[in-house]
């Protein structure tokens, strides 16, 4: 007797799309998901309450090598970490399909070009109703049509550092952003990066892919359900293991995000896999990636009123530095940064951080991690050790020197930076990734493992690089393209 056709494990953006993809099959989906929905609670619009006291923030901890406790900052809400997300939908470009030669090394390149996911893509915008405007990026990769909705107006500050980037030769562009903008101002006036939706504002896992799914009788979502070990029958994953019983379907797919899933995978060791499920190659866990990142503030004495503020976007460094050398990275706004954000970030006294916060603009410079093996999620006990291997770390302080030099030639006099640890996660990626060779990864290029026919990974581990782009727009596209080969190999 089995539970359901499939069972999905983790409701963020790659197992809330893959059940959005998979449910018109009319297959039995049931989803399973530690954490419970999001309250509107006067909490989810206060800065103090999110920056400084944490209050969404889970209490588990992890480690690092050397046994340090640390708490992460991933979020477990129905809809994951994409309840907090800035709502970016980005494209991987086209050069991030093929191997590129960075300032700290090679990537490998993925097994496919971007023409591959060119119509995923397409699929992935229409689900979470991206708003943007093609053209105005010299990156941006070949699209079949235009944005289906205009993208989300500029506040009078950022049309005017649009003008004054553009003065000094850069190229600034929106934003493709899954925003509601008059909904989720209709609830508070404050930005809706790294801030809860509790109402839809945002088109995220839950609200837009989720949603959908669960309009279909054939899709049940099991919230507070926490996943321990998988147990298998041969090379079949035969039981899903759980805090609340045991549960069976004929196809099982992860994804409880990169390192979760990662660690479910080592968890699940058994006599006839010692090293964990998936695990053949020796890759389940490693080349983590997360993005190099840096908070970068532009000051001047013009009073910046803005409200949400991430609206612009610049990649004139993205696939060279801009002299004939290496890519750098993506720049992309912040959402805005008020002297209460200010104030928990920095430390800063309350005064002198207003003083900032009211004449700054509030910038991400953001650049790509590149895989190593020993930069891996590893698990000790109960506990997860994520010993992240920081790479193109010259790259990032490259980036960051032309975006400061570019804002001063803007009229921004003062630019302050301040990289991000270890607490903060950036896109997190690259535990179990796709490709040919089962030697050197650890599913198909479909998401379903080498070791195992009827285990499927559906989440950013699967990623071989982190590109320099926010990955949820392709994690999206990669569920809907797996949606599509399992519903193809059931009707087969």
């Amino acid at each position: 007797m089995t539970d359901a056709d499939i069972i999905i494990i983790g409701s963020g953006m790659g197992g809330a799309t893959l059940a959005a993809g998979l449910a018109p099959t009319g297959l039995r989906i049931l989803i399973l998901e530690r954490g419970e929905r999001l309250p509107d609670t006067p909490e989810a619009r206060d800065p103090l309450a999110i920056f400084a006291k944490g209050h969404f923030r889970p209490a588990e901890t992890w480690l690092t090598p050397e046994g340090d406790r640390f708490n992460p900052g991933n979020y477990a809400y129905v809809g994951g970490n994409s309840k907090f997300y800035g709502a970016v939908m980005m494209r991987y470009r086209e050069a991030d399909f093929a191997p590129i030669r960075h300032l700290g090394g090679m990537t490998p390149g993925w097994p496919f070009a971007y023409d591959t996911l060119a119509s995923w893509y397409d699929k992935a915008e229409a689900l979470y109703q991206v708003r943007g405007q093609a053209g105005l990026d010299p990156t941006e990769p070949p699209r079949a049509t235009p944005y289906a909705y205009p993208p989300v107006p500029h506040e009078p500050a950022i049309a005017d550092l649009a003008r004054r980037l553009r003065a000094v030769g850069l190229h600034p562009a929106p934003l493709p952003l899954a925003v509601d903008l008059d909904r989720w101002l209709a609830r508070a006036a404050t930005p809706w990066d790294a801030f809860p939706d509790t109402t839809g504002g945002k088109l995220d896992a839950e609200t837009a892919a989720l949603a959908q799914a669960l309009r279909h009788p054939n899709v049940r979502l099991e919230t507070g359900t926490t996943v321990a070990r998988l147990a298998t029958e041969g090379d079949r994953i035969s039981i899903v293991i759980t805090d609340r019983g045991h549960f069976r379907a004929p196809r099982v797919v992860l994804a409880a995000g990169a390192v979760m899933t990662a660690a479910i995978l080592l968890r699940s060791a058994d006599e006839r896999h010692p090293t964990g499920l998936a695990n053949r190659s020796d890759h389940v866990g490693r080349n983590f990636m997360n993005h190099n990142a840096s908070a970068v503030l532009a000051l001047s004495l013009r009073r910046n009123r803005s409200v949400y503020q991430k609206t612009l976007q610049i990649n004139d460094w993205y696939l060279a530095d801009g002299q004939g050398g290496a890519p750098l990275g993506n720049v992309q706004l912040l959402g805005r940064v008020s002297a209460p954000i200010l104030v928990a970030q920095s430390g800063l006294p309350g005064p002198l951080a207003k003083l900032i916060a009211d004449r700054a603009i509030d910038f991400y410079a953001m650049s790509e991690d590149l895989p190593h093996p020993d930069s891996r999620v590893s698990v000790k006990g109960d506990d997860i050790v994520l010993g992240w291997r920081r790479s193109n770390w010259e790259a990032h302080e490259a980036l960051v020197s032309r975006l400061k030099a570019a804002l001063r030639r803007a009229g921004f006099p003062i630019v302050l930076s301040k990289a991000f640890d270890r607490r903060t996660p950036s896109h997190q990626c690259g535990t179990a990734r796709l490709g040919d060779d089962p030697a050197r990864s650890v599913t198909d290029r479909y998401g379903r493992c080498h070791d195992h026919p009827n285990l499927w990974i559906c989440d950013a581990a699967l990623l071989p690089t982190s590109a320099a782009v926010n990955p949820s727009l392709t994690i999206a596209a990669l569920a809907l393209r797996q949606a599509d080969r399992i519903a193809k190999e059931v009707a087969a």
